[in-house]
């Protein structure tokens, strides 16, 4: 059974809403009565998210955009507020996850992944933090993953270290956001069927260790990563901050 949060009058921004965890959230979001701007580097899949939204009565808009771009965020949350006036809820999910070695993986690829997985929560949090700050209370959740928490990943040097890093960011962003009654937290996913573990899914011997391996026997769905995403945006976690909280089955203990 899905919760039940009323998020009416609220405006939310989810950057890489095109697909997976991110559109999952962006639907959620808006089902509880959020304007919700989707956000993704694709213009297609973002259009898509929004159309679905709108399509079942919420509202939505696309900006398409990369987030790592601080030109590019900063006109994002100008066209957020020239649209609906203001800003509640960020939720920094785009993310890349490239698979290579340490003695092969390119330079371009370690610097683009964390461009993409930390700074751009660095820059969409700057900047939609400015705007939650005259409002004098906002939420910010940011995707990590339980790379970030000691949970190897073969041949995820890059995204291990940007996960890593966006765990330790969310601590001291919600240490200094919280002055401003901003509440900062992450979430933490397991393995999720999403287009990002697609091929990996279609390997026997990889879905066969996931399944020993994960406690409940079974990977997630990103619409139970978005449950707890929309519990931390509304006022049910209003004492929850600096958490990085998993949602993985159980790996992570084991």
């Amino acid at each position: 059974m899905k919760i039940q949060l009323d998020l009416s009058g609220q405006v939310a921004l989810v950057t890489g809403a095109g697909q997976g965890i991110g559109q999952a959230i962006a639907q959620r979001l808006a089902d509880c009565g959020a304007r919700v701007c989707v956000n993704d580097i694709n213009p297609a899949t973002a259009q898509a998210t929004a159309a679905a939204i709108n399509g079942v009565g919420g509202e939505a808009m696309a900006y398409p955009a990369a987030v790592e771009d601080r030109a590019a965020v900063e006109a994002m949350v100008q066209a957020v507020l020239a649209r609906w006036g203001r800003l509640d809820i960020l939720v920094n999910n785009a993310g890349v996850e490239p698979s290579a070695s340490l003695l092969e993986m390119t330079e371009a690829d370690w610097r683009h992944t964390l461009e993409v997985n930390l700074t751009a929560a660095f820059l969409c949090s700057q900047a939609a933090g400015r705007v939650m700050k005259q409002q004098g209370r906002g939420v910010v959740v940011n995707i990590a993953s339980i790379a970030g928490h000691a949970t190897p990943l073969p041949l995820r040097a890059a995204y291990a270290a940007s996960k890593g890093g966006l765990v330790g960011f969310t601590k001291e962003c919600a240490r200094e956001f919280a002055e401003y009654g901003i509440r900062v937290n992450a979430v933490c996913p397991g393995v999720i069927i999403t287009p990002m573990t697609e091929k990996l899914r279609h390997n026997p011997e990889m879905m066969a260790k996931w399944r020993a391996d994960i406690p409940l026997h079974r990977l997630g769905w990103p619409e139970e990563v978005a449950e707890l995403v929309l519990f931390l945006c509304s006022d049910s976690a209003s004492y929850i901050v600096g958490q990085a909280i998993h949602v993985d089955g159980g790996k992570s203990m084991v």
